[in-house]
């Protein structure tokens, strides 16, 4: 979808980290547009969306039609509750 054409601007780390950090403080459900607000920095659309593309795919966010969420747990004890679980 957005990796068809070749970005004109990658994001920087800076950028990814700043726009993580900003979306664990917010609440648990928002959009692209109050995602936009919060931030420190203006971030340009199709950057923001590389970054938001990159999230997901690494399943630190949910996207679902009615917003976004962020769903990253680096909890030691959750990893380990997963990988010794029983399956249902």
């Amino acid at each position: 979808m957005l990796l068809k054409k070749k970005p004109l601007h990658w994001p920087t780390l800076n950028t990814v980290i700043m726009v993580e950090e900003t979306m664990k403080k917010l609440d648990s459900l928002f959009t692209v547009a109050e995602l936009k607000r919060a931030l420190p920095r203006q971030v340009n659309h199709n950057t923001l969306l590389l970054i938001l593309h990159y999230l997901d795919l690494s399943n630190k966010i949910a996207v679902s039609v009615k917003g976004i969420t962020w769903i990253h747990n680096p909890s030691p004890k959750l990893r380990k509750a997963i990988a010794e679980g029983m399956e249902i």
